[in-house]
């Protein structure tokens, strides 16, 4: 699926990498621990989260997924929005919360890393 088509479904706001939606995404990781998506995520991956500080944005750039979604209409401060942009991950956001975001999307096609 691709990451702008995750944006159009789930209603998201791009905050950074407008230009990169193309992207295509295979899989989901989805948590508020850093140290729990460092051991499982993969390239290819959309990280779902609703941590908003700069070690979200640190953490999806050391596990290499293509994409960071913010829940629950929770934003990041500007500093962790350039920080995105400077490492060119996109990040969106939406007003959902993490359960229903995983559900919709695993709806999808798309599925948790194993």
């Amino acid at each position: 699926m691709k990451l702008h088509e995750i944006r159009d479904l789930l209603q998201c706001e791009v905050l950074a990498g407008e230009d990169n939606l193309s992207v295509d995404i295979h899989q989901v990781v989805a948590s508020d621990g850093m140290s729990e998506i460092l051991a499982f995520a993969k390239s290819k991956e959309l990280m779902i989260t609703g941590l908003t500080n700069i070690q979200s944005i640190r953490t999806a750039d050391i596990a290499g997924v293509s994409a960071v979604l913010y829940c629950r209409g929770k934003r990041p401060e500007k500093k962790v929005i350039d920080f995105a942009k400077e490492k060119r991950i996109p990040v969106l956001v939406t007003k959902m919360v993490m359960f229903d975001i995983c559900g919709v999307l695993y709806n999808r096609g798309l599925k948790g890393v194993s």
